[in-house]
């Protein structure tokens, strides 16, 4: 949890409307950073420690400008290739569902965090690339705070999140294969089903 905690400035802040899908990725993550940090700042559900509203905020910002098929086979690594197609399925919904809700936990503890800008380099005819910016929170040391992106058509979609230097595609990708080792693809599929019960009911709960 520890982990996700340093993400709290950053879950859901970054990214573009379709309105907004054509502009440059840092000008995306600049823009609605500061739209969505001004709702958080508003909004006193969540500012009381509302999960409930919080995943409603990333549900609305953040879920349609996610490539989670992509994010999820990264977290497997080889051991995607062993799903079947209707496994794959399942295995990503749950992965998403896993991190909308340990994101919207996460973003029930911002305060007063606020997000730097690092210069942002791009070719012409570019398709993946890294949006790099650095979250200061108060009495403690700055934490870097990276978006990996690739472009889809016209809009760009996120597709790891980096922290500290530590992937979050890759972060879990030890737990996994472990998972896969021990119960095979079904069992992970079960643990992460459980967990996602468990981070609903604490949910429900506010």
């Amino acid at each position: 949890m520890k982990f996700f905690a340093l993400l709290l400035a950053g879950i859901g802040l970054l990214l573009p409307t379709a309105a907004t899908a054509q502009e440059a990725p840092d000008a995306l993550v600049r823009n609605v950073t500061n739209e969505v940090l001004d709702i958080i700042r508003k909004d006193k559900d969540i500012q009381s420690g509302s999960t409930r509203r919080a995943i409603e905020l990333v549900e609305q910002k953040v879920l349609p400008h996610f490539n989670f098929s992509r994010m999820t086979a990264l977290a497997m690594g080889k051991e995607w290739r062993q799903a079947n197609p209707a496994q794959q399925k399942a295995l990503t919904d749950e992965f998403r569902t896993l991190l909308v809700r340990t994101y919207s936990n996460a973003l029930t503890a911002y305060k007063n965090q606020t997000v730097d800008y690092r210069p942002f380099r791009m070719q012409p005819g570019d398709t993946d690339v890294t949006v790099r910016t650095q979250i200061h929170q108060p009495g403690g040391k700055p934490i870097t705070l990276d978006y990996s992106l690739e472009k889809q058509g016209s809009a760009w979609k996120v597709y790891d999140v980096i922290v500290g230097g530590v992937s979050l595609v890759t972060n879990y990708r030890e737990s996994f294969a472990s998972e896969v080792r021990s119960g095979g693809i079904d069992g992970l599929v079960k643990s992460l089903q459980a967990k996602n019960r468990g981070l609903e009911g604490g949910a429900g709960r506010k």
